[in-house]
């Protein structure tokens, strides 16, 4: 339990240094149209001078692009043409699950990607498995049976680097970066997630509750993504279905300023810093970033509690002890 406990505080601080370094930059933002999709999707799936491509059973509507229908065993895609070689970059996505089937008979899900490979139907949300890059998965039906303190639908990032597979059965917990649930389906409302790669730091948030304010999601520091891979959405249904529909897609350039040792070093496989640390903290189920910091607080509390009352109790016996020689 120390030795966990210990491995909480150094998470803690080490997210916590990494937040602060990142304030201390001023950033702009610029809306890059070729890597956005938006209304009225002019030319989308049907010309080649269209920045994306529809795959599977999407299909252009005036109001979206539906991935997948509220049918059984249907999978689509929207991909972009266009290989991505921005260091620094946030995606804002505008979607929409809905469909007949009630609570826990829906599925099976959509996917937001950024990965190397583009354009192949699989098992993960309408992706291959074993992909190289960063997927975001928005998980409408739980496949675990044990899925304690876990409600769905819930929201989990995962990277790649190409030979790591996506454990349908487990709901990706062997491998997710971290995630929250997110009660998506069925909205009157709009709904969005909010992907952030900046400095090498990933930020999930989502917009889900019809209040304009953006709820933190995940926050990773030391996730390192290769530049010019393909963005990308997918969605997949099995025996449940949704339709599954994406309103738009809109991908700023973030402009920051790097020091040289950063700038100069070259990514060319994905990979995530302390992995291992991620992993111990994953271990505990059920277990919010919120409740792990709360831990660590009152861990501390706890041994502090104790160091004050050991240090009266000495002070007590020493003083005792000494009365004695009286």
């Amino acid at each position: 339990m120390p030795c966990k406990l210990h491995l909480y505080l150094v998470l803690f601080i080490f997210t916590a240094r990494q937040c602060f370094a990142d304030d201390d930059h001023e950033m702009e933002e610029f809306l890059k149209r070729e890597f956005s999709l938006s209304k009225p999707y002019q030319g989308v799936g049907s010309s080649g001078s269209s920045h994306w491509e529809l795959m599977g059973d999407a299909m252009v509507t005036t109001e979206q692009v539906r991935l997948t229908p509220d049918m059984q065993s249907r999978q689509g895609a929207v991909w972009s043409r266009i290989p991505c070689h921005l260091k620094d970059w946030e995606m804002q996505v505008h979607f929409r699950i809905h469909g007949q089937g009630k609570k826990n008979l829906n599925g099976d899900g959509l996917a937001i990607w950024y990965t190397k490979e583009r354009m192949q139907k699989g098992p993960v949300f309408g992706n291959r498995d074993n992909f190289t890059g960063l997927g975001v998965f928005v998980d409408t039906y739980p496949n675990e049976e044990k899925h304690i303190e876990r409600i769905f639908p819930f929201v989990l990032a995962m990277v790649g680097n190409g030979s790591i597979s996506y454990d349908h059965e487990r709901d990706g917990r062997p491998t997710e970066l971290g995630g929250c649930n997110a009660m998506v389906r069925n909205l009157k409302h709009d709904t969005f997630l909010f992907i952030r790669y900046i400095r090498r730091r990933l930020t999930v948030m989502i917009d889900i509750d019809g209040q304009h304010e953006w709820r933190d999601c995940l926050d990773i520091p030391g996730v390192r993504l290769p530049q010019g891979y393909y963005f990308g959405a997918t969605a997949i249904t099995g025996d449940l279905s949704d339709n599954h529909d994406i309103v738009s897609l809109k991908l700023y350039q973030l402009t920051l300023l790097w020091n040289k040792k950063e700038d100069e070093e070259e990514i060319t496989i994905p990979s995530v810093d302390n992995m291992e640390l991620l992993r111990v903290v994953q271990s505990q189920e059920g277990m919010s970033g919120i409740a792990i910091f709360f831990t660590v607080l009152f861990s501390m509390l706890g041994c502090i509690f104790l160091i004050v009352i050991g240090l009266v109790v000495y002070s007590h016996w020493n003083e005792s002890r000494r009365k004695r020689f009286y």
